[in-house]
């Protein structure tokens, strides 16, 4: 982490209303301000990373979430990162929960949010995406319209689906945000089955596109092994784990209550992503490729994740709290503990630490 961002951009910025500070960072983008900071993706050799018929410059994206919009996905790749998720994106745009509805928890180097899917929605976006060139993998992350009862759930889906489909590199189904009400309930087995159904056959008239579904950590074991029988029986291409919890377990923020609702994410995930992505790997037999997310700060946060049977890995709060430089930070240091541990290859490591 550069002295710059530690001494004197991040406490300026984490001087200010954290949703204002995210803001400003990706006008700083935009406007090319992070030029010093920049990154070729392919620095560092990890072996071919192709997943699920994508190639991968280097195994470290951003998760969804960061660039709702689709406004600096292009930026993003210029600092390093080998992909960016763009999203969560719906067929309808939408402002999203009141504000504030972003908070730090700088002692337990975490986020709450409970923005809402506040985005352009899907045909801005997909405009915008088809209007740059890219650098590296862009998929799309697409969740419902709040105000869409679950009984309309599959047709709001396909909506936003047949927009965003033609250019998206992947794309992801959000069925995990707490932040739009019943949402979670479309991850239950026939609610689920019925929607990646709707959408895997879509996708298959349209000409396929990598399908993923992203959940949350807030599952039963049962309940993974249910969604991965269901990923599998329905080919899908992989699955993204996990999403923000609603657990505030073990936090050292006192005060953490006067946040309200929402999703908490970083360090205090960190454990219990990895615990899901073991459950999902073994379920799997190793067959299903993981994208996993959860408390990345360090090198060594990314390697157990591959260690635990993620096939990538995406970023989001250790983002925020490690500046410009932390993709490049990460994928070096994932370099050289792959090569101190005798790994020819990224692959080689997946799932190692799985018993």
């Amino acid at each position: 982490m550069s002295l710059l961002w530690k001494k004197i951009i991040r406490p300026v910025l984490f001087g200010l209303d954290a949703e204002r500070a995210h803001e400003l960072g990706i006008r700083a983008l935009k406007a090319g301000m992070a030029a010093p900071y920049y990154s070729d993706p392919n620095e560092f050799n990890f072996g071919p990373i192709e997943r699920f018929g994508l190639e991968f410059p280097n195994p470290i994206g951003v998760a969804a979430g960061f660039d709702k919009n689709g406004v600096v996905y292009d930026r993003l790749a210029s600092l390093g990162f080998g992909s960016v998720e763009v999203g969560t994106v719906t067929v309808k745009p939408q402002k999203g929960n009141e504000k504030p509805r972003l908070f730090r928890l700088p002692k337990d180097n975490a986020l709450i949010n409970r923005l809402g899917f506040n985005n352009d929605g899907a045909k801005v976006v997909a405009t915008r995406l088809a209007s740059r060139p890219r650098t590296g993998v862009v998929g799309v992350n697409i969740g419902k319209n709040k105000d869409v009862p679950n009984d309309e759930a599959i047709q709001n889906y396909l909506a936003c689906f047949e927009i965003v489909h033609p250019v998206a590199d992947y794309i992801a189904v959000n069925v995990s945000s707490p932040n739009t009400p019943g949402l979670r309930d479309l991850q239950k087995g026939e609610n689920l089955d019925e929607l990646l159904s709707a959408l895997q056959k879509r996708n298959q008239e349209l000409g396929p596109r990598p399908l993923l579904v992203k959940i949350a950590p807030d599952l039963t074991e049962a309940e993974i092994e249910m969604i991965v029988d269901i990923a599998m029986k329905l080919d899908l291409s992989g699955v993204i784990a996990t999403n923000t919890t609603i657990s505030r377990e073990g936090l050292k923020t006192k005060d953490v209550d006067s946040f309200g609702g929402g999703g908490l994410s970083g360090k205090p995930l960190k454990a219990r992503s990895n615990e899901v992505i073991s459950v999902i790997f073994r379920a799997s037999g190793g067959k299903l490729p993981i994208i996993g997310i959860g408390g990345i700060f360090t090198a060594e946060d990314a390697f157990a994740k591959i260690a635990a049977g993620a096939s990538l890995l995406q970023v989001y709060t250790g983002f925020v709290y490690g500046g410009p430089r932390f993709a490049r930070d990460i994928t070096s240091g994932l370099a050289n503990i792959l090569e101190a541990k005798g790994f020819s290859t990224l692959g080689e490591a997946i799932g190692c630490g799985v018993s």
